[in-house]
């Protein structure tokens, strides 16, 4: 097995996790223990392979980059959206 494709492999299972995180989020709709902050970053790194992948000519990994790249970006806007809402909650509700 060649590196680049054990790398998109793991980038491809990455992504799956990522998409039961946004599957558990949205069923739940409250954030708890989690940082936008990290997951912000790691969304960026992602966003950095899609670029950085082509140039080795690692084909597999760049899709598999899309993949965590694409779920990722999910997470964090469900992340930001739903902590905004959990704030405008508890405006409303001391009001």
């Amino acid at each position: 097995m060649s590196p680049d494709l054990i790398n998109g492999l793991f980038e491809f299972l990455g992504s799956l996790f990522i998409w039961r995180s946004i599957f558990i989020l949205y069923k739940q709709k409250q954030v708890h223990g989690v940082s936008v902050l990290s997951i912000g970053f790691f969304a960026g790194w992602g966003f950095w392979n899609i670029y950085f992948y082509p140039c080795l000519n690692q084909w597999i990994s760049f899709y598999g980059g899309l993949s965590i790249v694409f779920a990722n970006t999910i997470w964090v806007a469900q992340l930001v959206y739903y902590l905004r809402k959990s704030r405008y909650t508890i405006q409303q509700n001391m009001v």
